[in-house]
């Protein structure tokens, strides 16, 4: 049998991600007000942080408290699109990463030494959010993980 180009190229993209996937530890998190979903690699944010401030879901934190995950489910009252509702949230004018479709937003940067990223799915009534904080020295070795769990989250 042979392997057409496409197919050796998507199995070198999706390898270091099915790597991170096959460790031990990760599980999957639902929010049962929404039915989102999520992996979380347990082995790394093994402490709970308590619920979000607004809408349902989780908050997890590394036991040194360097790093942190937040699960967040929240009800889109006014129906906006991500478009609208990140531009709602005030984001920076200059943000490293930002990619912004009709169902989903992704952001990134570098703040206090930190790197946060954000992602949102919107699904019917709620929008869907992980959100990531990690030191910013360590970013090559947080951006399997943290690309991992972002495209786990479903809806």
């Amino acid at each position: 049998m042979r392997l057409r180009p496409h197919v050796i190229a998507l199995s070198l993209t999706l390898w270091p991600m099915l790597a991170v996937a096959a460790q031990p530890g990760w599980v999957r998190f639902e929010i049962p007000e929404s039915g989102a979903s999520v992996n979380i690699p347990t082995s790394i944010f093994s402490e709970e942080g308590g619920k979000p401030e607004t809408g349902y879901g989780a908050r997890f934190t590394t036991p040194d408290r360097r790093a942190d995950l937040m699960v967040q489910s929240i009800i889109n009252t006014d129906g906006s699109s991500p478009a609208e509702y990140l531009a709602s949230k005030n984001p920076p004018r200059q943000i490293a990463y930002k990619r912004i479709t009709s169902r989903f937003f992704a952001v990134s940067d570098i703040r206090e030494g930190k790197t946060w990223y954000d992602r949102c799915n919107f699904a019917g009534r709620f929008i869907n959010c992980v959100l990531i904080n990690y030191p910013a020295d360590e970013e090559r070795q947080w951006d399997g993980i943290v690309t991992w769990i972002s495209h786990s989250l479903k809806p």
